[in-house]
């Protein structure tokens, strides 16, 4: 049963913190905040793996880790962050970075002899018309001055989780997860910092609500919900996530609406609505665990 619920509690969890961020990035700027997430997850894993006795990944095991950490944290979050910093609304953040199960199942899709269902193809049209009908409808941006920016970033980020969870499936499978979570926030935090030291003032207001914010981020998102993720996907359950995803971004523009008043028209709400049938249509089959497993013989190991 408890199994059985970790998908929901992820789910949750993962929409929490595009809600988190906007939060924090009150308090500082994008890639300095990242830093310091990726520095505190980093003290954190290094303890946990330290009382566990777990192994820290070396030689083409550290590599691999590195790049999927590069993808899953350094492009994805850092894409949302940049995104919502530059004023995009936490909800349209989340609906456009939730679409990665239909990227993923494209993806993976032309990557074997599968072919799409007739649900499926009528989910890309029901996402394309949903996520249309969100740009069209009227949405309250922080700022929009630099939008085409913002979609450019949260592009990224949809990239980065799609080929990083991927990624991690083919090359991190064996790796042990607490010690490949800690190398990936490590090449993380070799990404953000320098950004952070070159672009930005690095100045950061410690008030109550940074710090509690940064903690939920640190530990309910870097730690609690990322072992769910990679312990979903190595435990072949990555479908489960996959067709699940379609709560995301609904749930995230609810947390959203009530923390920080974020709305949207009536046609953007039913938008958002088309959007999440679309990727459980098209994210509930074919299986996409059985995709990934037929897709890891079509390249060599490296």
């Amino acid at each position: 049963m408890l199994i059985k619920a970790i998908p929901f509690v992820f789910v949750i969890l993962w929409a929490s913190g595009f809600v988190g961020a906007r939060f924090g990035l009150q308090y500082a700027e994008p890639a300095t905040l990242l830093s310091i997430r990726m520095a505190l997850n980093i003290l954190l894993f290094l303890i946990i793996a330290g009382l566990l006795h777990r192994r820290i990944p070396t030689g083409k095991d550290f590599w691999h880790s590195c790049i999927a950490g590069l993808l899953i944290h350094g492009f994805y979050l850092g894409g949302s962050y940049f995104a919502i910093s530059l004023g995009m609304p936490a909800g349209l953040s989340s609906l456009l970075v939730g679409i990665q199960p239909i990227l993923t199942a494209i993806i993976l899709l032309s990557l074997t002899q599968e072919q799409f269902k007739p649900s499926q193809w009528l989910g890309l049209l029901l996402g394309f018309i949903g996520i249309t009908m969100v740009l069209m409808g009227k949405m309250e941006w922080q700022s929009e001055l630099h939008k085409t920016s913002a979609f450019c970033f949260c592009l990224s980020a949809l990239f980065g989780i799609t080929l990083g969870t991927l990624y991690q499936k083919k090359y991190c499978q064996q790796i042990d997860m607490i010690g490949g979570a800690t190398i990936q926030y490590l090449a993380a935090l070799t990404l953000f910092l320098p950004i952070a030291l070159k672009f930005e003032t690095m100045k950061v207001l410690w008030t109550t609500e940074f710090i509690l914010s940064l903690a939920w981020l640190v530990i309910c998102l870097s730690c609690i919900a990322l072992l769910l993720l990679l312990y979903m996907v190595n435990k072949n359950a990555s479908s489960s996530v996959a067709s699940m995803f379609y709560l995301v971004s609904p749930i995230t523009a609810i947390q959203a609406w009530l923390i920080f008043g974020e709305s949207f028209s009536w046609i953007g709400i039913v938008g958002f609505v088309l959007a999440a049938s679309a990727v459980y249509l098209v994210a509930k089959k074919p299986d996409i665990s059985i995709l990934m497993s037929k897709s890891v013989k079509l390249k060599p190991e490296v």
